[in-house]
């Protein structure tokens, strides 16, 4: 017997089989579960394997824990779903990545997997000194503009929750979720119905696969900045790269095959693109704020009564709110237990984003609360211009802090009134370096304003205490997508240079790890592909 099946238990009942009690419930008490209702005999040699935990709370008064599992008479292993590996190709010039967050970082590992020792060139620094330097400006020490929450080993991802949450099915999501789980990542990933992993447990995760890359024979460049692509006669032949410290030592590393995953903030990198005559458009993304609740105001809105119950993880929301505005507001990246962390990664910015540890046992819960823009939104026709606006955001959010890092903050009543605060109530903002109290809406633009005052009501309906006067608003939030998209074709080449793939968030085919990581899977599968065909 071969068979999926869902399974239902009361928060009391979970806590009797799962140790501890907001973990998974032990394999022995499923299979028994399964045995009383499929009412068949289930012995020794089955056995369970749990697809998806998720929680019922539709019902406050009967809040329930739902598995998904499926009961297999063999005792083999699940076949690993990932890209089918491909026969090593001959020797040929080595592949070339540009990016170690998610896209480039699987990029890599498909490449290396594949025998094709892959050239990983990373702007920021190693883990290790990533982290140091992050948290040194956390603390108020000037900001490393390549080394910071935007750039480093592992990407923008590794300081903000980890979350894997991705609305594509793509076989290859259950390979990323394995890499990452091989890699230190928790178990549960692979069954949790919103997968995340944690900003302290994915630090260990990079390390661990930065020695897998080097075990096969990947070559790892950290603090180079690529400058300037070489193309001739419609092919990628090279890159120029320098010293993310100082320009200097600049160096050409020729390549036929080049991923490109430079995440939504290389802004540098883009021009470089336009002077090598790479078409790219813009796209619409989102701008908005931060919002901080209380966890425990989350908590009760959406578990009732059983909020608190050690079954129970930190609770989540996902909202949209349509407005008269004819624009909608939404939840981006909620952080339950989180922090709102800043963004920056140039002098004279103020940025938001949001992070959680695996835990997320922290006092507030943040979202960003983001408002679409697009084209006709600019007061320039170029394709810079959202990039612009996203940096006179940035910037106007900088003086209103105060001009030294710090980030304006208002209390949700306040800003609602259309007063500026002095103070705060029941929240504490968890932004580091700090926050300065000031009125948010001088700083957005009057469309943005308008459909977050009136979307906020709407999401009241949806959250019970989402419209609490002491929650808070931190600016600003600009990072959600990238402004351009990297024009590739059906080969996921770029048309102006065959072997150069845009690719992930940065290019504007991807949001987020999961999407990002699978999109770089894709493209290093077709370099493969490309020189096996070339060997025959």
């Amino acid at each position: 017997m071969n068979t999926e099946l869902e399974l239902t238990f009361t928060l009391d009942q979970h806590m009797k089989m799962a140790d501890p009690p907001s973990s998974a419930i032990k394999e022995k008490h499923l299979l028994e579960a399964a045995r009383q209702k499929l009412g068949s005999r289930i012995n020794e040699r089955f056995r369970c394997t749990i697809l998806k935990k998720s929680i019922d709370a539709r019902n406050k008064r009967r809040v329930l824990i739902v598995y998904r599992i499926r009961i297999d008479d063999e005792n083999e292993d699940a076949r690993q779903e990932s890209p089918r590996p491909l026969n090593a190709p001959p020797p040929m010039p080595r592949p070339v990545v540009v990016g170690m967050g998610p896209a480039g970082m699987f990029a890599a590992i498909t490449l290396a997997r594949n025998g094709m020792q892959p050239i990983i060139i990373e702007r920021g620094r190693p883990i290790e000194s990533r982290i140091r330097d992050v948290e040194a400006y956390f603390n108020g020490a000037p900001l490393v503009p390549f080394s910071n929450v935007q750039f480093g080993e592992g990407g923008a991802g590794t300081f903000s929750d980890g979350k894997l949450n991705s609305g594509i099915s793509d076989i290859r999501r259950a390979f990323v979720l394995k890499t990452f789980v091989q890699a230190g990542a928790p178990e549960e990933i692979l069954w949790a119905s919103h997968p995340h992993i944690g900003t302290d447990r994915l630090r260990d995760v990079m390390l661990n696969i930065r020695s897998e890359l080097l075990s096969l024979g990947a070559t790892l460049l950290f603090e180079r900045t690529v400058d300037e692509f070489l193309v001739n006669r419609g092919r990628i032949e090279g890159v120029y790269h320098a010293s993310s410290t100082n320009g200097g030592d600049r160096t050409l590393l020729p390549c036929r095959s080049l991923v490109l995953a430079i995440g939504h903030s290389s802004r540098d990198t883009y021009a470089a693109l336009r002077s090598a005559k790479i078409s790219m458009t813009p796209k619409p993304f989102s701008v908005g704020l931060r919002i901080e609740h209380r966890q425990e105001w989350i908590n009760r809105s959406q578990y009732g009564s059983f909020a608190g119950h050690p079954a129970l993880a930190a609770a989540e929301y996902k909202l949209v709110s349509h407005t008269s505005t004819g624009r909608a507001l939404y939840t981006f990246c909620m952080c339950p237990g989180g922090v709102v962390v800043p963004g920056a990664n140039a002098h004279g910015q103020v940025v938001t984003n949001g992070m959680s540890n695996y835990s997320r046992s922290g006092a507030n819960a943040n979202s960003a609360i983001l408002v679409g823009v697009d084209s006709p939104d600019f007061s320039e026709n170029d394709l810079f211009a959202g990039m612009r606006f996203q940096e006179s955001l940035e910037h106007a959010a900088f003086v209103a802090g105060g001009g030294e890092g710090k980030a304006p903050c208002q209390r949700l009543g306040d800003f609602l009134a259309g007063k500026a605060s002095t103070s705060y109530g029941s929240v504490n903002p968890t932004f580091r370096p700090g926050v300065t109290c000031t009125d948010l809406r001088k700083i957005l633009p009057e469309f943005v304003f308008e459909t977050i005052r009136l979307g906020i009501s709407g999401m009241e309906r949806k959250i019970k205490g989402f419209s609490h006067p002491d929650s808070l608003l931190t600016g600003i939030e600009t990072r959600s997508s990238a402004p351009l998209r990297i024009v590739r074709d059906s080969s996921l080449c770029s048309p102006d240079a065959a072997g150069l793939y845009p690719c992930g968030e940065g290019a504007g085919h991807a949001g987020g790890i999961m999407s990002s990581a699978i999109d770089g899977i894709k493209c290093a599968e077709m370099i493969v592909a490309e020189h096996r065909g070339e060997a025959r």
